[in-house]
């Protein structure tokens, strides 16, 4: 297929920069040791390679993303790294057996959901210095309690340091990452289970706590994280055609706000 035939715009996809970063990748953080998030892609295709590479367990964003991946035949451990209060649609997918899902909870609220949804399995969410989800590193272990009390299986603990993830210092940012695990090791210790679950693409190599690394962005990358210098290639390009010339000099392309994703920046032309 030929660049011109194809209905613009199209999002395309470098299939040698993929097969390096999940080459890359995998060496460092073989089978288990890595659970991609599908966020970062989502696409069951794209998973499925990470699947033939060892990867067979997934983290999801958002309940749709979790159905998604169960549809396409990868439900064998799928970790929602959200809290979630509705939990219906999860509990029927694990009562059909269609997958296994464990979802993060922070809270007696979280974890009265997870019950009520019939979903079985759960890590506790750990604060370890985002201001975002998780419970209070002192609570962690009493959340784990209540959750067994009501006949949840407790995985483990998860924390995702996403803060730190775009420091351009590496060694600024292996200290602070350091600092954050330290924070989840003391809350593992109090709750138990053999899950260690968090970082990221920026962290990949300096997050040596977590049993399993939450990483995604790496299989294509983004102009954030290509600036840290890491071992990963961009590997997506969004194909335009320009519909018009101004007579200032302007050109006018057919792929605007509503084809590009805009929170890493201005694109790269």
């Amino acid at each position: 297929v030929r660049a011109g035939d194809l209905t613009t715009p199209a999002l395309l996809a470098d299939a040698g920069v993929l097969d390096h970063n999940v080459a890359a990748m995998s060496a460092q953080r073989p089978g288990s040791a890595l659970r991609p998030h599908v966020k970062a892609f989502k696409c069951t295709a794209l998973a499925g390679l990470l699947a033939d590479a060892g990867h067979t367990g997934f983290c999801c964003a958002t309940v749709r993303e979790v159905e998604g991946m169960a549809a396409a035949g990868l439900g064998d451990d799928l970790l929602l790294a959200n809290e979630v209060l509705g939990t219906r649609r999860l509990g029927a997918l694990v009562a059909s057996g269609a997958a296994r899902v464990t979802v993060a909870v922070d809270s007696p609220e979280t974890i009265a959901a997870a019950v009520a949804g019939g979903v079985r399995e759960v890590l506790v969410d750990v604060d370890v210095g985002m201001p975002r989800c998780g419970c209070d590193p002192a609570d962690a272990g009493r959340l784990a309690d209540d959750a067994r009390a009501v006949g949840l299986s407790v995985r483990g603990v998860m924390g995702y340091e996403g803060h730190l993830m775009h420091d351009p210092k590496a060694e600024r940012r292996a200290g602070a990452v350091a600092e954050a695990m330290e924070v989840l090791a003391g809350a593992h210790a109090e709750v138990g289970g053999d899950v260690v679950s968090g970082g990221g693409t920026g962290s990949w190599d300096c997050n040596h706590l977590v049993t399993e690394l939450q990483a995604g962005s790496y299989v294509l990358m983004d102009g954030a994280y290509a600036r840290l210098g890491l071992p990963f290639r961009e590997g997506l390009v969004l194909l335009t055609t320009a519909v018009s010339v101004s007579a200032r000099g302007w050109a006018a392309l057919d792929g605007g706000l509503k084809a590009l994703a805009m929170d890493s920046g201005d694109p790269v032309l």
